[in-house]
């Protein structure tokens, strides 16, 4: 063997060993990672026990319609400060899952009740919140009465025109003193201080106790106004009509927040083009910079109070967590049985070789568990459900015949003559594209599922997925260089019990 052949070999063996103890010490040192973090996946409602309801529109309503009605959906129940929770559409149907709480009746009143929709006199604006520096106490909680003479916004602080079409505005900035006051919960009868629309700025608004309710509002709809803008038109009731009278008189030139679920949707001026105040007999425009989405949105909201569109509970079903993790413990030890089995049968028919399938399973499934714990901290992933415990599961099954692909491929190269030297690496050629090839398949038809299933089928699809790409990674990585080093050891090749040529069941052959 030349100097250059022996430098050639060396330097493979240099990266094959490396090749094994990186992913070793990558998958370890990131479940240790994880378990120092106190990371767990992220478990779904059958197996944390919680609460699903099914809601169904009163009538049929658009996709952006439905849509509007789960980010509302999904701002209430992230409110109620559990993790996990989910809010996804079954076609026309909306399902809210809220996992891991222990009243689930209690959520479901929260979740279920109209939010009200609420018109305030604002104050004066207030910038971003901003924690004082240095500081080891909490943000003060209580709210001042009001603001400096030169923050308010009333009729003494406007500028402009009163006979000008566009009318007259505030040029007042935020009070700064309001920057180390967090944002304060919705509370119709008590000042306020709450965020705007997200994408709007970050400015706030110092808000008093609500004058009048949505239910003031009969109809609103966006419209195209005469000068090509867009507008929101509102027609109130009767009893509506009176209130309005009374509260924009009240606050004439001043300004009136629309806050609903605790964000401000909009904050118009009272009559900017008017010197004197005068009823509005029921209607009311609400004009400024709308393009057509904020217009419609505005709209949505005045209309429907909470949500765009009535919705009709279908079911509500409470899932203890005893039954959850009984659940769990069932599934776990069906599958933990069934690998046992399934290793034992290995180690037994294939020797050595078995251990590396015992080794690369092992791997494999602290991989996927700090993988899944990591998922569980974002919005990527699925709940961790018993559809994806049976998915990965399954794939335990893609694994297995993986590296039975490869070592079959082995006994067949070993019984034509050749060496288990020389056979590991031929055996790999000729096995890779069987095992990438039917591992796509898998993971094609995983991918379909995801994006064509609904409810806890996309869970399954999504971990079936997930761990068909890891097979397709430890078996490169992890399976390919591990089984030609030991292929090139002698010792461990020809071992009277559990060498490889045992397990091959092959003759004993001596590596040139």
């Amino acid at each position: 063997m030349s100097a250059a052949s022996s430098r050639k070999g060396a330097r493979r063996q240099r990266s094959l060993i490396i090749s094994v103890v990186a992913v070793v010490v990558i998958t370890f040192g990131s479940l240790l990672g994880v378990l120092l973090a106190n990371w767990s996946p992220r478990l779904g409602l059958d197996l944390a026990g919680g609460l699903e309801v099914v809601y169904a529109p009163a009538k049929h309503v658009s996709p952006s319609e439905l849509n509007e009605t789960v980010d509302i959906l999904s701002n209430r129940v992230n409110g109620l400060g559990v993790s996990g929770a989910q809010v996804s559409t079954q076609g026309q149907q909306i399902v809210v899952q809220v996992p891991g709480i222990t009243d689930g009746q209690q959520v479901l009143k929260s979740i279920g009740q109209t939010a009200q929709l609420l018109f305030r006199p604002v104050y004066c604006y207030a910038p971003p919140y901003a924690a004082p520096k240095g500081s080891t106490t909490t943000a003060p909680q209580t709210l001042p009465s009001n603001c400096p003479s030169g923050y308010q916004l009333v009729t003494s602080n406007l500028t402009g025109s009163t006979s000008s079409s566009t009318g007259v505005s505030y040029q007042i900035g935020p009070y700064p003193g309001l920057a180390t006051y967090p944002s304060t919960p919705d509370k119709p009868a008590g000042e306020v201080l709450l965020p705007g629309l997200a994408g709007e700025g970050t400015q706030r608004y110092l808000m008093g106790p609500s004058e009048l309710t949505g239910r003031a509002v009969k109809t609103a709809s966006a419209q195209l106004s005469q000068t090509g803008q867009w507008v929101v038109n509102i027609t109130l009731t009767d009893a509506g009509s009176a209130g309005w009278d009374a509260m924009t008189q009240k606050y004439f030139h001043e300004i009136i927040g629309i806050e609903l679920d605790g964000v401000v949707q909009s904050a118009p001026i009272t009559q900017p083009s008017q010197t004197t105040w005068s009823s509005f007999d029921g209607q009311v425009e609400i004009s400024g910079s709308f393009t057509q989405t904020s217009a419609q949105n505005l709209a949505i909201a005045l209309q429907y109070g909470s949500l765009p569109v009535k919705l009709d509970r279908l079911t509500a079903t409470v899932v203890s967590p005893t039954l959850g993790k009984s659940s769990l413990l069932a599934g776990l030890a069906a599958g933990i049985a069934g690998l046992i089995l399934v290793l034992l049968y290995t180690i037994f028919y294939y020797r050595l070789l078995g251990l590396v399938i015992v080794s690369g399973l092992v791997v494999t499934a602290a991989l996927l568990w700090v993988i899944i714990s990591a998922l569980g901290h974002t919005s990527i992933a699925p709940s961790f459900d018993l559809a994806g415990v049976t998915g990965i599961i399954v794939s335990i099954g893609i694994t297995v015949d993986s590296y039975i692909v490869y070592f079959e491929r082995l006994k067949d190269e070993t019984r034509s003559g050749r060496t288990v030297r020389t056979s590991v690496d031929r055996g790999f050629k000729s096995a890779w594209r069987t095992v990438l090839a039917a591992d796509l398949v898998s993971l094609a038809a995983a991918v379909v599922l995801f994006f064509v299933a609904v409810g806890q089928v996309k869970g399954f699809a999504f971990f079936l997925g997930l761990s068909t790409l890891l097979d397709i990674f430890m078996t490169w990585f992890y399976t390919r260089p591990l089984v030609i080093l030991i292929g090139r050891n002698e010792r461990l090749t020809t071992a009277k019990r559990f060498g490889i040529l045992r397990g091959l069941a092959a003759p004993a052959g001596v590596d040139a």
